[in-house]
């Protein structure tokens, strides 16, 4: 019924039904998991007016236990979704429905990703954790972003204050100011205007 996608390892469709309506996949080695997708394999439907809800469970590093946090929904409509797991601290789980039955045995480095089937009227109404959220943001814009870190970064790493400058009448010189002034002009502009670059 569902699927669990890791960058950089085999599709995972061997869900453990853990109860009639709660299935877990293992997620070896999850510390170096930066993003998890799971979705429905096409072959049996939510029944009408259910839904399911995704969470994700990794040993809390103070008491070993398992901690469940809610990542977001599938559904009929919505087959498939992308969360953010790099970003998730411990201590930080909430409500769950999956108890203790699926992580007693389970060794530090496995995490694991449960979906429960739910009205789609309670999921409505379920808060999943906020970095689990997959950006939204352009990749263009979070590509030129990086960029502009980047090439601050580098032109900075070769600054010398006016005393330490040799004269140089082939060299031209460009205040670091300038360009910073320029960067923060740039980043308030897209803060108020994220699409202002494509006019």
């Amino acid at each position: 019924m569902f699927g669990c996608l890791v960058a950089g390892r085999l599709v995972q469709t061997d869900a453990m039904q853990v109860c009639q309506d709660k299935f877990v996949f293992n997620l070896q080695d999850y510390e170096s998991v930066n993003h998890v997708v799971v979705f429905m394999l096409g072959t049996v439907p939510f029944p009408a007016g259910m839904g399911g809800a995704v969470y994700f469970s990794f040993p809390d590093p103070a008491s070993g236990g398992p901690v469940w946090q809610l990542l977001g929904f599938i559904t009929n409509e919505k087959p498939s979704a992308i969360f953010k797991i790099s970003g998730l601290r411990g201590g930080e789980g909430g409500a769950h429905p999956f108890g203790m039955m699926a992580a007693s045995s389970l060794s530090p480095s496995v995490a694991q990703v449960g979906v429960s089937v739910e009205a789609l009227d309670q999921l409505a109404q379920q808060m999943p954790v906020s970095s689990a959220a997959v950006s939204s943001v352009d990749s263009f814009l979070l590509f030129t972003q990086k960029m502009l870190d980047s090439l601050y970064n580098f032109a900075a790493s070769f600054a010398v204050s006016q005393a330490q400058m040799a004269p140089n009448p082939s060299e031209t010189f460009i205040p670091s100011s300038c360009i910073l002034k320029w960067y923060e002009n740039f980043q308030r502009r897209m803060s108020q205007n994220p699409n202002f670059w494509k006019n």
